[in-house]
């Protein structure tokens, strides 16, 4: 059978060792798997985590894994959530996140596991959840690769998860959020597995960029998720990035009209992956403001999480329950978007220099109901900025800055845990230097991959000058020291002193930066 498929192999073929080392095979919860060995890194690829999702069960809550008789191979990653193709963003090539897209099979929900070569204490367990506008992305993409944390002591732990209508779709007979109830499901079984690969169930940290990131903010907060981590790390989300009912229904009504009959889950559980996977281009453009409530992420993909309320607005009170009962431990954060954020959903797509006046406010139009006066807030914070670099900011801050700064703001005010905030400055010269510190850019200095080639060159997101020698390494460090105990390096986040981190060329302290920007989102130093 087809190890790229992820079927189990009946036992040892002729020639092959009837006991390997013993390392190397894993007796999980739901059978046995086979890794491969790095001279940094234990590794085993398409590890299941829940049945796969099929027919009509694509949108049901997941389920435990049936199990598999003899030694599943894990020596080469597996199939990937149904997806459209995302290797090229305009000008910029974007495949070191992506691979090569959608990889067919059915027993897509697992995870890919990098564990320290020699195992010896137990470890502490870092779990990421990959980005993609919810409707695309994997555990493939190169960047992903953990062997740098395993390397350094730490088992990393990469999830797929259900993408696109069968992830996100709010569906009258299926429960909403398929998606993240994945990544719940996946923390799960990584609870009971972890010591198997050397790891410790109890120093769990849960992290996410962009689309797992908004989906690690959910998680933090939610009550049936508790004692699945110990900490929580969000990169470049949002704390206010759910969608309202009403938004979601608006997606449900377009997927209706398109695939001409009724939007549930009975009927589109007869639909083929690839007929549900052709419908997602042509929900571009939907306008989801409603009278009570903006598109929390600009237009950029038609699909959220979908919930009663903002992460921002449960994580506080979680976080004073934990705090009042101390047989419940308190969740510690760190936190932080890029100084560029929405260069990338420009810079690759026209000339910035041709933003006007008009292009500006319609950007801030976006987000907020007095556009006029958030222009002129930052404006008035950034005299010496061109109308492109206004532009880019408003977008950023709209899209994942307000809403980061605002889930800080939240948890430490609650003061269960500490709150640790960062913002990424360091800026890549790709695209004529319009990319900057944009959307992604910290993701290859996190996993110690910013010598991948391919991030390299005109199209490339690190351009052809190479990034400050030590950077990668100091942030993986960083990321590392978090995982393990908690304190990145610099000192908490709080309302008497709301620090952050600012990592660039050169790592400096401030203290409130970009105040009278998040003033004019109704976002003071710590909000009240």
């Amino acid at each position: 059978m087809s190890a790229l498929a992820g079927r189990p192999e009946p036992g040892p073929a002729p020639g092959r060792p009837a006991t390997p080392p013993d390392d190397l095979v894993i007796a999980t919860t739901s059978g046995l798997i086979r890794g491969t060995r790095t001279p940094q890194a234990r590794v085993f690829f398409g590890v299941p985590y829940a049945a796969p999702p099929a027919g009509e069960s694509r949108f049901a809550a997941p389920r435990p894994h049936p199990g598999w008789a003899g030694v599943r191979d894990a020596a080469r990653p597996g199939p990937t959530a149904p997806q459209p193709p995302r290797g090229r963003f305009g000008r910029l090539d974007l495949s070191p996140f992506f691979g090569g897209g959608w990889e067919r099979g059915e027993d897509y929900l697992t995870v890919n596991v990098w564990a320290p070569p020699e195992p010896s204490t137990p470890a502490p367990v870092l779990v990421f959840v990959h980005g993609g506008a919810f409707i695309a992305g994997s555990t493939r993409g190169p960047v992903y690769d953990g062997t740098a944390f395993a390397r350094d002591g730490v088992v990393l732990v990469t999830v797929n998860y259900r993408l696109g209508i069968p992830g996100f779709l709010r569906l009258p007979d299926a429960p909403d959020n398929r998606g993240r109830l994945d990544v719940i499901a996946a923390l799960r079984w990584i609870s009971a597995n972890a010591p198997l690969f050397g790891g410790d169930p109890g120093n769990v940290t849960l992290a996410g960029q962009s689309a797992g990131a908004i989906i690690v903010t959910s998680i933090a907060g939610a009550p049936d998720a508790q004692g699945l981590f110990r900490r929580v790390i969000i990169q470049s989300g949002s704390g206010t990035a759910a969608f309202t009912h009403e938004q979601a229904g608006i997606v449900t009504a377009a997927v209706g009209r398109e695939i001409g009959g009724a939007p549930t889950a009975a009927a589109l559980g007869q639909r083929s992956d690839e007929e549900l996977v052709d419908v997602l281009p042509r929900l571009s453009g939907l306008d989801l403001a409603t009278a009570d409530a903006h598109d929390p992420l600009g237009g950029i993909t038609p699909f959220s999480l979908v919930l009663d309320r903002q992460p921002a607005d449960t994580v506080a009170d979680l976080a004073a329950r934990a705090d009042a009962d101390r047989g419940a431990p308190a969740t510690e954060l760190l936190i932080g978007s890029n100084l560029d954020e929405g260069s990338l959903y420009l810079a690759p797509f026209q000339d910035l220099d041709d933003s006007t006046e008009t292009d500006l406010r319609s950007t801030a139009a976006r987000f907020h109901p007095a556009p006029d006066r958030l222009v002129d807030a930052y404006r008035s914070a950034q005299p010496s900025a061109t109308t492109a670099q206004l532009r880019v900011a408003l977008l950023g801050d709209g899209m994942f800055g307000a809403g980061t700064r605002r889930f800080a703001d939240a948890h430490a005010q609650a003061g269960a845990a500490r709150t640790f905030v960062y913002e990424f400055t360091w800026r890549s010269e790709a695209l004529d230097g319009k990319l900057g510190s944009c959307h992604l850019m910290e993701l290859p200095f996190v996993f110690d991959k910013a010598g991948l080639p391919a991030l390299h060159g005109p199209g490339a997101l690190l351009g052809t000058q190479p990034p400050p020698r030590d950077l990668a390494a100091r942030v993986h460090a960083t990321w590392v020291r978090f995982a393990t105990h908690g304190d990145p390096g610099w000192p908490a986040y709080s309302q008497v002193t709301p620090t952050v981190q600012q990592i660039g060329e050169t790592w400096t302290q401030v203290v409130g930066p970009h105040a009278e920007e998040f003033r004019a989102w109704g976002l003071s130093a710590l909000s009240r």
